[in-house]
């Protein structure tokens, strides 16, 4: 299966050597795209979508469909990460947990966890590798927190308008909750945002995303034609557009910040879930 795999790359890779120099230069004005595709879309955007970014009237409207499907692989490859990387309990062996008396700073390693509260006041888990963390450090990331999530949701909101959208924001909400992991630990962001939670939203933004196209189909419009909102929302039709590719953008950033935190999840704890980075 690797010799197949390996294989693959190969011809894949002398397939666009041999066939790269056909390619036209990066931003040569006199390539195809250049002429013809780049033109229409600038010219077009505004008085055809009513959408003053011609970068989102690309992304959610023009290839619309395009964006769904990278939406919905966006989820697959989380899904996938999960299954490969998700390490279950195994029956028989017993597990220590490590757990840290504040006051004294004793660490104390038990076979099982229920003889303290998880909110206990004098103890907190700790993981096996445990080192003290920075004061500074931990107080500045979390600080910083709640600016970087209100920056995602103006990025998600604005993406129709000026440079942004699902994709970007989903990130920088994602960067949030793996800001909280490294200068906390692994178990906060998995109070914050729980495993199957994350997987719920992250299938949710997919069926925000389809449920949009599937809605305008039900006003009268074609698939994704947020125009057809325009008798639902009472408003103009250049406003009902706007309105459609929010939604759509919603459903990028929950898929893209939910599956960006699953892999964090998976990748750093060794697919346990229960400590790390």
């Amino acid at each position: 299966m690797k010799r197949l795999a390996l294989f693959a790359v190969i011809l894949a890779g002398v397939l666009f050597a041999a066939t790269a120099s056909e390619f036209p230069r990066l931003g040569a004005v006199d390539s195809a795209p250049s002429r013809h595709v780049s033109p229409a879309y600038i010219q077009g955007s505004q008085p055809q979508t009513h959408t003053p970014n011609f970068v989102t009237s690309v992304l959610a409207d023009y290839r619309g469909f395009d964006t769904m499907f990278e939406t919905t692989v966006v989820f697959l490859a989380g899904m996938s990460c999960f299954f490969i990387l998700r390490a279950l309990r195994r029956r028989g062996v017993t597990e220590v947990y490590y757990y840290r008396h504040k006051p004294t700073g004793v660490v104390l390693a038990m076979l099982t966890p229920r003889r303290i509260p998880p909110r206990s006041s004098c103890f907190e888990r700790i993981d096996a590798d445990w080192m003290p963390q920075d004061m500074v450090v931990e107080t500045m990331c979390l600080f910083m927190v709640p600016f970087i999530q209100v920056f995602a949701l103006y990025v998600i909101a604005h993406g129709h308008y000026s440079p942004g959208g699902g994709f970007q924001g989903g990130v920088l909400l994602a960067a949030s909750f793996i800001l909280v992991g490294l200068s906390r630990d692994l178990r906060t962001v998995e109070s914050l945002l729980t495993e199957k939670t994350a997987i719920l939203a992250a299938a949710a933004g997919v069926c925000i995303y389809a449920g949009t196209g599937l809605l305008a189909l039900c006003f009268g419009g074609n698939f994704l034609d947020y125009g057809a909102y325009a008798s639902f929302f009472g408003a103009a039709v250049p406003a009902a557009r706007s309105m459609g590719i929010l939604i759509v953008e919603i459903g990028v950033a929950l898929t893209v910040m939910a599956t960006l935190v699953t892999i964090y999840k998976l990748v750093s704890s060794r697919g346990t879930v229960e400590e790390g980075l």
